[in-house]
């Protein structure tokens, strides 16, 4: 059987409506707002600039000893290569103006920097990187008269430049630390070339000076880039925040939801027992009125009237159970009594059930079986009211004269359908999703002279949906409407073919070499 038309539905989605969007609006508009702050810029430098530091001063203190062993290095080999002991003097005034660059940076620390005393910091740890860069100034003027003149500005070039190197990997996150640090060694380099106005010492200079202006190009660049991570981990912190409270505020209407959800359980079922007492003594008596039992009414009005209260109290307590019924599968609390069932003989009594109500109507019922069914294992009492509802349906809704079809067969994937198809007024398309939600009516059913509650088709849906089965409604304005519960095939109970009686298999012998 074909059945890819139709329109399909699960339980959830009409008993408990999940894909209202307007219950997590709040979220949705957190999120969007987080992300425009993601997607629109960047935040200035100055919001940064607590971070920037302690990103400067963990780099400080991881690189301390670099600098130092630095300098003793190019000291040795100064004074092996220049027999100079000038440069150990040079070495003791850097190595001391490290030193308190160091421990400036451990008191920056150990010190809580705020917003506020950012920039006093930033000053200061600029101010001991510009002192640095005077006694690189103070090497850059070193000469020497006992060397080759070339041989030693090659030795001052290549310590200058890896000077320049070390400090502009190290400082990055201080700007403009490199220009604070070597600009007194441009200037002094420019001063000497400029006196003794040697090409040497003039190549030296523009060599060194483009240098510099290179590696402050770079160290801008790292800088922005880790101003641009920051801000992103920023606008990411910004983000988590904003889900963490979203997501308490859906928690927290969770719980209200299912607070609110187990106040409607017990407000049910306290009602249902006050309602159905007074209403079962409506019905008794109003039975026992229309029926004339305790002797005949004076006036006929009263009989027509007992019977209007019969069906009065009989809708009511229908929709009573119909909305308890409701309300127990929303809360997960219906349990399926499962036995072996006949679906060919559960149709065919509730054919019967309604035959009366559609004799009535002049409605014809037909029936095409597929008599060799196998059994089902499911719930006899949820799949009777799936039945009855769905027949109920078609005979309420068909016109006088008209003609109702059941159909009961294979699936193509081999489970079990029922199709209840009617001649009707059908439904418009745009009302099919109003129809299978709870206590919805199409208009048709509105303009019907015979009540209903709205409940039929939702429960229909849920007990499929407890049986892992599908529900499928096809309708068509003035062409009638077909509905069509279906169960799998895991539910199909398969008979297996009796065992033929064969004899025995005789026993080799095992043959050895």
């Amino acid at each position: 059987m074909h059945m890819s038309t139709g329109v399909s539905t699960s339980t959830d989605k009409i008993i408990v409506d999940r894909s209202r969007s307007h219950r997590n609006k709040a979220v949705s508009k957190a999120v969007r707002q987080t992300r425009e702050r993601l997607q629109s810029g960047h935040a200035s430098n100055s919001s940064f600039d607590r971070d920037v530091l302690d990103m400067y001063v963990a780099s400080v203190l991881q690189g301390a000893t670099i600098m130092p062993l630095f300098v003793v290095i190019i000291t040795a080999l100064g004074v092996y290569f220049t027999e100079d002991t000038q440069l150990l003097f040079w070495s003791l005034l850097t190595v001391t103006c490290h030193a308190g660059n160091i421990l400036l940076a451990r008191r920056a620390r150990r010190q809580e920097i705020t917003a506020e005393s950012a920039r006093k910091w930033r000053r200061l740890l600029l101010s001991g990187q510009f002192l640095l860069g005077c006694c690189w100034a103070v090497f850059a003027l070193q000469g020497c008269d006992t060397c080759e003149p070339s041989s030693f500005i090659l030795y001052k070039g290549a310590t200058l430049l890896i000077a320049l190197s070390i400090t502009a990997m190290s400082n990055f996150m201080l700007t403009p630390a490199v220009l604070a640090a070597f600009s007194p060694a441009v200037l002094a380099l420019a001063a000497k070339s400029g006196l003794s106005r040697d090409l040497l010492e003039i190549s030296l200079t523009g060599l060194f000076t483009t240098t510099l202006v290179f590696f402050n190009y770079i160290s801008d660049r790292l800088f922005k880039s880790n101003l641009r991570i920051l801000s992103y981990q920023s606008e990411k912190d910004d983000l988590i925040a904003e889900l963490e409270v979203a997501k308490s505020m859906s928690d927290e209407a969770r719980r209200r939801a299912e607070e609110a959800n187990l106040a409607k359980s017990r407000f049910l079922a306290s009602m249902s027992h006050e309602l159905r007492t007074p209403l079962n003594a409506i019905l008794g008596f109003s039975e026992v009125m229309s029926a004339e039992v305790m002797g005949p009414l004076a006036n006929p009005t009263y009989k027509e009237y007992a019977g209007d209260i019969h069906r009065s109290g009989q809708h009511l307590l229908d929709l009573i159970n119909e909305i308890l019924d409701l309300s127990r599968i929303e809360a997960g609390k219906y349990e399926l009594s499962e036995e072996a069932i006949s679906l060919l003989d559960i149709t065919e009594d509730c054919i019967g059930m309604v035959q009366l109500r559609a004799r009535a109507k002049n409605i014809a019922i037909s029936d095409q079986f597929e008599r060799q069914l196998p059994a089902i294992w499911a719930d006899e009492k949820s799949m009777r009211q799936v039945v009855l509802n769905l027949l109920s349906n078609a005979v309420k809704f068909t016109p006088q004269g008209g003609e109702i079809h059941v159909k009961v067969g294979w699936t193509a994937g081999g489970g079990q359908y029922i199709s209840i198809k009617d001649n009707g007024p059908g439904i418009p398309e745009e009302e099919i999703p109003v129809v299978l939600s709870a206590f919805g009516q199409g208009s048709i059913a509105i303009k019907s002279a015979e009540q209903g509650t709205g409940l039929g088709l939702p429960i229909v849906q849920a007990i499929l949906a407890k049986h892992d089965g599908q529900f499928l409604l096809k309708s068509k304005l003035r062409e009638g409407t077909e509905v069509i519960a279906i169960l799998p095939a895991r539910r199909v109970l398969q008979s297996l073919p009796a065992v033929e009686e064969a004899q025995a298999v005789a026993r080799k012998r095992k043959s050895f070499a």
